[in-house]
């Protein structure tokens, strides 16, 4: 391909060199750098790409984008703009051949709720009959393809890859979390978002390698709403203001507020036998009853925010209720049947926050017995130990300390830091360093009526020791040990 076609939608400065070669690989990792690349100089938190301008023009690197001169042979043009992370990004785009014109792409950003909101809106999408594609924190999903994932929103070269990969599978529209990371770095530069949505704003992500500030956080997260068509809105959050500043989007909203399009009322928590879920009505732009088997009321938001995108796909009644009625995802307050005596669930809470969060919410069903089973990672800050010891010790009836991912660290030093905060507290333990023995011993000595959360590993199906990988799905574990008890009589 043409430089100047990769550089059409963007100002640019050609500094030397040959005017327009052609290009025949773009990448922004200097050793992937071949003859005719063209290779991005982005200056990162650990290293700049501007040092490895002169290795990229020895790999015959064809073109280098940079925001500042460098010292390369006359015969490597040298493209010079004010910034290369959102040059890559539109370049991407270019590169891939613009498939986010084609592709309806829906972004969801918020501090809580984005995995659930979008598997929602997939799942949704789905059942109306469209082929969606999916990007998040757990995984990309392109057809049948599933694709781990190593951060929430994945870097420009990478999101346009898969769009032109979701249009090559026959989707229509792609769903993706937009993380405040994301905006900031422009890793979703270079095409318009056909609808944003809004979970929440609450401090999160603030520090030395993240955000300066909540205020710069919030403006991150604002900044999709100046780079969508269709702006979809919570009502109720408090930052709400700041989050809309400066929006250049078509404006839809929805919540408990009476202004809002789309309002949910009458919530209530519903239980049955091994589930909890919430109930709840929606009014405005629609009119139905919605049911929901998955607990806590703040999935009422993010059902409320899926079924506000999915409105506009035409998306019927009967269709949200069916979908709403069986939805899960994996790792998310995920609830795995064991009995009809007690409720069992996956959940990835993995700091102090979000344990506290997840009890507050299991503990409004007021069971029997709320069983917290829990470890924390190895080569990880201690106070992240002490802190979930101190919560599950406050919060939960008995707190089954465990194993988590112990990485290079002896899990028996681990379990000894969470003790240090559970002994704040007089809530009552046991400690099992096999998680698996762990999960078992849970099982076995549920009580009627008791709420037993797995914390922690949520949707990992490993556990990393020593530096290497093993299986461990807890979903399998308990699959394992429910057959062991059925041939055991």
């Amino acid at each position: 391909m043409k430089l100047s076609k990769l550089l059409e939608r963007l100002d640019y400065t050609i500094i030397s060199g040959p005017k327009d070669p052609d290009i025949a690989d773009i990448t922004n990792d200097s050793r992937k750098v071949g003859e005719d690349s063209l290779f991005f100089c982005i200056r990162g938190a650990v290293s700049d790409g501007h040092a490895y301008a002169g290795q990229a023009a020895q790999s015959k690197a064809a073109a280098l984008i940079v925001e500042e001169p460098v010292d390369v042979p006359d015969t490597v043009t040298v493209v010079r703009v004010g910034n290369t992370r959102l040059a890559m990004a539109v370049i991407a785009s270019a590169w891939y051949g613009y498939p986010a014109d084609t592709l309806k792409v829906i972004g969801v950003t918020g501090t809580k709720g984005k995995t659930t909101t979008v598997y929602m809106i997939k799942a949704l999408l789905e059942k109306a009959g469209y082929k969606a594609g999916l990007i998040g924190t757990i995984e990309t999903i392109i057809g049948d393809v599933h694709i781990p994932s190593a951060n929430t929103t994945p870097e420009s070269l990478l999101i346009q890859s898969y769009f032109a990969r979701m249009l090559e599978e026959g989707c229509t529209v792609c769903v993706m979390e937009v993380s405040s990371q994301a905006l900031k770095l422009d890793r979703t530069a270079g095409f318009t978002f056909e609808y944003g949505l809004f979970t929440n704003l609450s401090p999160d992500h603030i520090g030395q390698n993240e955000h300066a500030s909540f205020e710069e956080y919030m403006e991150c997260k604002s900044r999709l709403f100046r780079q969508c068509r269709t702006g979809i809105f919570n009502l109720d959050d408090r930052n709400l203001e700041g989050i809309m500043k400066g929006h250049t989007c078509a404006v839809e909203t929805f919540g408990s507020d009476p202004g809002a399009d789309l309002r949910a009322s009458d919530e209530t928590l519903i239980s049955g036998p091994g589930w909890l879920g919430v109930q709840y009505h929606i009014s405005g732009k629609r009119t139905m009853d919605i049911r929901l088997d998955m607990p806590g009321l703040f999935n009422v938001y993010n059902s409320l925010g899926a079924i506000a995108v999915c409105r506009h796909f035409d998306v019927t009644d009967q269709q949200i209720k069916e979908t709403m009625g069986s939805f899960k995802v994996k790792g998310r307050i995920e609830m795995v049947k064991v009995s009809d005596r007690f409720t069992l669930m996956i959940d990835y809470a993995h700091n102090a926050v979000a344990l506290e969060s997840l009890l507050s919410t299991l503990r409004e069903y007021e069971p029997k017995r709320l069983v917290c089973l829990f470890g924390c990672g190895g080569n990880r800050s201690k106070l992240r130990r002490f802190e979930m010891g101190e919560v599950s010790g406050k919060m939960a009836d008995l707190t089954i300390i465990t194993s988590d991912n112990p990485r290079y660290e002896k899990p028996e030093d681990i379990i000894q830091d969470i003790l240090t905060g559970i002994s704040k507290t007089d809530g009552k333990y046991v400690t099992i360093p096999d998680r698996r023995e762990a999960i078992a011993w849970a099982i076995h000595h549920a009580e009627d009526g008791d709420v037993i959360v797995l914390a922690g590993k949520g949707h990992e199906d490993y556990q990393e020791i020593e530096g290497k990988k093993y299986p461990m799905d807890e979903r399998v574990i308990i699959s394992d040990i429910l057959k062991q008890d059925a041939q055991q009589g």
